[in-house]
């Protein structure tokens, strides 16, 4: 983990100043940010890989403006690799240390989540069970909360980080299974045309992911769940 909470707002924020313009982020480039997020790619390295590729581009005479987060992702891979080169032998992150996060916030968070849960609107019939499945994720989370605020000593991040991936893994699986084949179907075709100009400039392994994530955000959107991850705090 980094040490930093708004790594998403970060880039997006950054990509627009670059840009010039507001554009707002679409679902690929926000699935392409967890892609970055779940890589471990430090927040520095995408800075650095999308103002290489900016400057890149600005040097090219009467091109178009960039459209995507996408047109970024392999100067992003290549910054990343730069500084993971530099970075061989320096001192590893101290076991345990909190790094900014304080207790009451992330027993908040996992509140709000578990409110969100409960409160989400989820088919009630079919042969999958969403609304259990919610539930029971609300409760760990509520379990979690008094945990964290009940601790004498701050638990490790990476510790939290794992048992919340489990409970949002078993969500996605849940919700793939019980969404219609025609509709992931759907949202994979749309993915693929948003992907296809920048294909040639990620490695097969990140489209693969990039696929996925982008799966999961927008089945997240359809129902209106949150994201249980430490980072979305």
């Amino acid at each position: 983990m980094e040490n930093y909470f708004n790594y998403f707002t970060e880039i997006e924020e950054h990509f627009q100043r670059r840009r010039g313009t507001g554009l707002l982020l679409s679902t690929l480039d926000w699935a392409l940010i967890e892609t970055w997020k779940d890589a471990g790619i430090p927040l520095e390295a995408v800075l650095r890989g999308i103002d290489e590729a900016f400057e890149k581009h600005e040097q090219r005479p009467r091109t178009k403006k960039v459209n995507s987060l996408a047109y970024c992702a392999q100067a992003v891979l290549a910054a990343a690799e730069d500084m993971k080169e530099a970075a061989v032998g320096a001192q590893r992150e101290e076991p345990g240390r909190t790094l900014g996060f304080e207790p009451a916030d992330i027993a908040a968070f996992f509140r709000r989540n578990a409110d969100r849960l409960e409160a989400a609107k989820l088919p009630q019939s079919g042969s999958i069970a969403m609304r259990p499945m919610a539930q029971d994720a609300a409760r760990s989370l509520r379990e979690l909360s008094g945990e964290v605020e009940s601790a004498k000593t701050p638990q490790r991040l990476e510790d939290l980080e794992r048992r919340v991936t489990v409970l949002e893994e078993k969500l996605f699986a849940v919700l793939l299974a019980a969404t219609p084949d025609d509709e992931i179907l759907d949202v994979r075709a749309q993915a693929d045309r948003e992907l296809a100009p920048y294909r040639s400039k990620m490695p097969a392994a990140q489209i693969d992911q990039l696929l996925k994530q982008y799966i999961h955000k927008r089945l997240l959107e359809k129902y209106n769940l949150p994201r249980l991850s430490l980072f979305y705090m």
